[in-house]
């Protein structure tokens, strides 16, 4: 019986996440016998038993985290995808203790492959996508409101004109059109008052 480090590639399988979406998910495993005895006989095929231990520990340690935060909340601070640390330290505890009874022990595990199942990725892809538009049409936003907060405040201190409430309003509704839209503005002419 060698007492080596070996290494195990798990198989892809698919999971449930905590929310219920399905994932793909593999794991890598470092492991060596340290007790012989318990190797060879609390186990039929110690393994065998390490393949299959660390297939439940996988599907256990996936179904406790969400794969992704997409509302941004205090409710899942760890994820799958973005708590890599802590997931794998949850992963190597689990299977420290699945695996400790055969005499095997874990040296170090980790997620080596995740994504969402085939079914799911294409909708996923573009809820992240428009997650990702919906934060820059914000900074966007936030940053045509400081803009036009200065113009205006700029206006008022150099005495350029003398705005009332309708045409200020009219100034700030043009300004945030022009700032925020994601077309090229296009000019037009007024060859008469603001309210002509």
């Amino acid at each position: 019986m060698s007492l080596r480090a070996r290494n195990f590639d798990s198989d892809r399988v698919k999971v449930n996440d905590k929310l219920g979406n399905p994932i793909m998910i593999s794991v890598i495993l470092v492991w060596k016998v340290s007790d012989t005895f318990k190797a060879a006989f609390e186990v039929d095929d110690y393994q065998h038993f390490v393949r299959v231990q660390t297939d439940a520990a996988v599907r256990k340690m996936a179904g406790s985290y969400p794969y992704d935060d997409w509302e941004d909340s205090d409710d899942y601070k760890i994820t799958l995808r973005s708590g890599m640390s802590e997931v794998n330290d949850a992963l190597e505890k689990e299977l420290a203790e699945r695996l400790e009874m055969a005499g095997i022990e874990v040296m170090e595990a980790r997620i080596g492959y995740l994504a969402y199942a085939e079914e799911i990725a294409s909708a996923m892809l573009k809820r992240q996508q428009a997650t990702a538009i919906i934060a820059a049409r914000e900074k966007i936003v936030e940053g045509a409101v400081g803009m036009v907060e200065n113009a205006l405040d700029q206006i008022s201190a150099k005495n350029i004109v003398e705005f009332d409430d309708d045409k200020k309003a009219t100034m700030i509704s043009n300004l945030m059109v022009v700032l925020c839209s994601d077309k090229e503005v296009v000019p037009v002419v007024n060859t008469g008052t603001l309210h002509q």
